[in-house]
């Protein structure tokens, strides 16, 4: 009777500590990382050269030989890196070549991580899309002004980049410390520049509106953004070597690759305008950006309702298919196709970051020399079966032009 009740005891002890170990993986924050996790990522980082998608790769050099392209290039398919390659210099003047793991300023695909932090914010219920900026900055100088419409570019602000260049020329001031977000904002609240439009008027793209997310991440959180990004983006996604570099913190930006403009004869040197960050401001890789795209397909970092109001587009369509989102700007085809992507253009740097939802498909581009190469990429997305991210490459019907598509 007593080993019975002993092997009866066992039973329910193990059946009780596999029901607890159940709901602990079932209520498990996705954001806490285990060696699980660590090992997906390397997996999802395997590539084998001599499996390489051949088309690729002679597109690749011809990109880099006829167009001029420079930076690092990754393509990946269903979870598989099937194309990876560093193509030129990381800094011209030192002939030092770019490497595999090259971090690179990531100029406004930094929109698409600030994006994601605010859904998160609104996800804890410590933001909402209605908050009106003058509810953080109560000297913010327009009314009307929304959490939305500055994720969706419609605030109508006027681009904060010109407005402080030109007071800073004019006023003789320094050009090499960088400025905060908060200064920004100070600036904009004394000074009050004109609008370009009024609130919710019109789709207008500028800096402005990321530059003001980030204020208000800092203020809701009481984190600085660099904090906010590392802990609650950044390692969730197992990006290790993603940072947020202000010049407003670093005398000298510690990163390799230095950005150049349109040809070799000059690099762009960073300045006071490399302080504010959420238009940009993030510093990452080819590799990082895999497991970004990952860690949002998995709901590591946003729920799928967040993720589908994000990729939602809030604006009039372009051509019928390009739009912008929250933080996205986003192609939806006539055939169900759905992409979501970002470009970046910012001292010396020009990227693009496309993401095919439905065919699984990562393209990552990162360019340090802003020589117009990234206009020249059609035959890859044909090859790829996705849709030709070029904002004029389609007529009104959906086809491209001269092509035998309904």
């Amino acid at each position: 009777m007593i080993q019975r009740s002993f092997f009866i005891a066992s039973i329910c002890a193990i059946l009780c500590s596999s029901c607890s170990s159940n709901t602990e993986n079932k209520d498990k924050d996705p954001k806490v990382r285990t060696i699980d996790d660590d090992k997906t990522d390397s997996l999802l980082l395997v590539y084998d050269q001599k499996k390489e998608d051949k088309y690729i790769a002679e597109f690749a050099q011809r990109l880099h030989k006829r167009s001029g392209f420079n930076g690092n290039i990754l393509v990946a398919k269903k979870g598989k890196i099937i194309y990876q390659k560093s193509l030129g210099w990381a800094d011209y003047l030192h002939r030092d070549s770019l490497k595999i793991n090259s971090v690179f300023e990531l100029a406004s695909v930094t929109k698409t991580f600030t994006g994601v932090a605010i859904m998160q914010l609104i996800e804890q219920g410590k933001l909402s899309l209605t908050d009106d900026v003058k509810k953080f900055y109560p000297n913010f100088p327009y009314d009307g002004i929304n959490v939305k419409l500055l994720l969706t570019h419609r605030s109508g602000m006027m681009n904060y980049v010109y407005f402080v260049d030109d007071i800073w020329r004019k006023e003789k001031r320094d050009m090499k410390k960088g400025i905060t977000n908060d200064e920004v904002m100070h600036i904009i609240a004394e000074r009050k520049p004109n609008p370009y439009t009024k609130p919710d008027n019109r789709f207008h793209y500028n800096n402005s509106n990321y530059m003001v997310l980030g204020a208000i991440i800092e203020k809701v959180t009481g984190m600085s953004y660099a904090d906010y990004m590392m802990e609650n983006v950044f390692k969730p996604a197992g990006m290790k070597n993603t940072h947020v570099y202000s010049k407003a913190v670093y005398d000298k930006i510690p990163v390799d690759v230095v950005g150049h403009d349109r040809t070799w004869r000059y690099s762009v040197a960073q300045n006071f305008l490399d302080g504010p960050v959420g238009d940009k401001g993030i510093y990452s890789t080819i590799h990082d950006l895999v497991l970004y795209d990952n860690a949002l397909k998995t709901g590591r970092l946003l729920s799928k309702e967040s993720l589908d109001s994000a990729y939602t587009g809030r604006n009039t369509p372009v051509n019928g298919h390009f739009n912008y989102g929250y933080g996205w700007r986003i192609f939806d085809g006539d055939k169900g196709e759905k992409v979501v992507y970002h470009t970046g253009w910012w001292h010396g740097f020009r990227h693009i970051y496309v993401r095919d939802i439905k065919k699984d498909i990562v393209i990552v581009l990162l360019g340090n020399l802003t020589n117009g190469s990234l206009l020249h990429l059609d035959d890859l997305y044909k090859h790829l079966k996705v849709p030709v991210i070029r904002k004029n490459a389609y007529h009104g019907s959906g086809s491209l032009p001269g092509s035998d598509e309904d």
